[in-house]
């Protein structure tokens, strides 16, 4: 099944004379502080996330039979296009300055509104979720990563296993998280509803490498109550090369 344009904007995602300001909103947040000039202009377009919604680089149906194309469809163009749009009316009705980047706002997102941290959130889990997912999956990661997490967990199977742990018990809707802790350590972790580890109001803190939508919505047509089948199925749609490259840009 293609994807329709129509559904979403075509817009890049920063432009031009925002990067001065996304290096620095980035250099705040504690991302970029330790990476040269040139460095911090390839970090910022890895980690960057755009105010609008980005086109799919698969069709609805290519993570299949993992993810269903019915559930992909529905997930991409209704649950993440709404956030999208929700998020643009906060923006509005906020006086957000779209020159500083989505992250900017999450990182003081206890200042804004309900619908912006619900929407603002939701809007940047998908747009990381999206990317970090594909139907040329490797089986694990390789390299740096690869060694960063058997340095943080013993094993890739130990650091699997504490994942979906996270994703299993997390009450009711939410996400789990591996990310990159201010003392530049891979950890695990969850958070609530549309909440993630860049706000400030969360108890889970870090620069996301890699998020696992457990909102039903994401899973069950196919898997129905079965969210540890979902999980499981998981591993083998992961872009480890993109995670890996959230991970270079990250350090």
């Amino acid at each position: 099944m293609k994807l329709s344009h129509e559904l979403i904007s075509r817009r890049s995602f920063l432009a031009t004379s925002s990067k001065a300001s996304l290096a620095m909103g980035l250099v705040g947040t504690g991302v970029l502080s330790a990476c040269s000039n040139d460095a911090k202009g390839d970090a910022q377009s890895i980690l960057a996330t755009s105010f609008t919604q980005t086109p799919l680089s698969f069709d609805f149906s290519a993570l299949e039979p993992h993810i269903d194309a019915m559930t992909m469809e529905i997930h991409f163009t209704k649950h993440a296009a709404g956030y999208a749009k929700n998020l643009n009316d906060a923006i509005g009705e906020e006086n957000v300055d779209t020159n500083k980047p989505l992250e900017d706002v999450l990182a003081n997102i206890s200042q804004y509104s309900t619908k912006m941290r619900n929407n603002g959130g939701g809007h940047y889990n998908h747009e990381l979720f999206w990317q970090i997912m594909t139907p040329d999956a490797a089986e694990r990661p390789e390299g740096d990563l690869s060694a960063a997490i058997d340095e943080s967990f013993g094993s890739f199977e130990a650091f699997v296993q504490e994942f979906e742990k996270a994703a299993a018990t997390r009450f009711g809707s939410g996400w789990a998280w591996l990310v990159v802790g201010s003392d530049n350590k891979l950890m695990i972790g969850s958070t609530p509803n549309q909440d993630n580890p860049l706000m400030d109001i969360s108890d889970f803190k870090g620069t996301p490498l890699l998020g696992l939508d457990v909102w039903e919505h994401a899973y069950y047509l196919n898997y129905q109550n079965r969210r540890a089948d979902y999980i499981s199925a998981f591993w083998n749609i992961i872009n480890w090369n993109k995670v890996a490259e959230r991970f270079s840009a990250s350090m």
